[in-house]
């Protein structure tokens, strides 16, 4: 498959339930062995179906302070109640075999990314409505009203810091998944300026 001519990794976010991972799936599917995600360490356990070091690598709570006292993480937050990072490592490991690594964050991590002078690019996918992003997460089922609520909330301050002018390179509107699959296939696969040199 063709790579994009742009190698920088691509940093994803937008508020849990948006459909960043549908996008991300799209992308992958359509150009096999091109991308990588990376995969996060977190302190929660495992649900089902989810696989070490596939999903998820799952560590004690004294591992991951042990980890963010080292330095390993370029990123980590705390989201819905735990913590989770992406280590330095594992960007390196993907990058290094040739693949443009995507990174699917939240809002904290997208800060700690820009501070720690990684040359990315910033994608934030925003739902059509408030309203369309909560009857979303409803339909889900698979959480209490209280989780709800607190994502809810989450959305709003990721929304406002969405709006912020610089922030993220592409601001991509999810009504459609077919449109907004196009979008990001478009953004990500888009010559690099001229006068910043892509990652090779």
């Amino acid at each position: 498959m063709v790579p994009p001519p742009d190698r920088r990794p691509v940093v994803i976010s937008g508020p849990s339930g948006v459909g960043k991972g549908t996008l991300c799936q799209k992308l992958f599917d359509a150009h096999p062995d091109t991308f990588a995600l990376t995969v996060s360490h977190t302190k929660r356990k495992p649900r089902a179906g989810e696989v070490e070091g596939v999903t998820y690598f799952f560590v004690s709570p004294s591992a991951f302070s042990s980890l963010i006292s080292q330095d390993v993480f370029v990123e980590y937050t705390f989201f819905g109640g735990n913590y989770y990072g992406t280590s330095k490592q594992t960007i390196v490991d993907q990058t290094a075999k040739g693949l443009v690594v995507v990174l699917d964050i939240e809002m904290e991590g997208v800060k700690r990314i820009k501070a720690s002078g990684i040359d990315a690019r910033y994608v934030f996918i925003k739902p059509p409505s408030f309203e369309t992003l909560e009857t979303r997460l409803r339909n889900r089922g698979t959480e209490k009203e209280e989780d709800i609520q607190k994502r809810l909330a989450q959305a709003k301050v990721e929304l406002e810091y969405a709006d912020t002018p610089g922030v993220h390179d592409k601001i991509i509107v999810n009504d459609d998944i077919e449109n907004g699959y196009v979008e990001l296939e478009e953004f990500v696969y888009k010559q690099p300026p001229q006068d910043s040199e892509a990652v090779s």
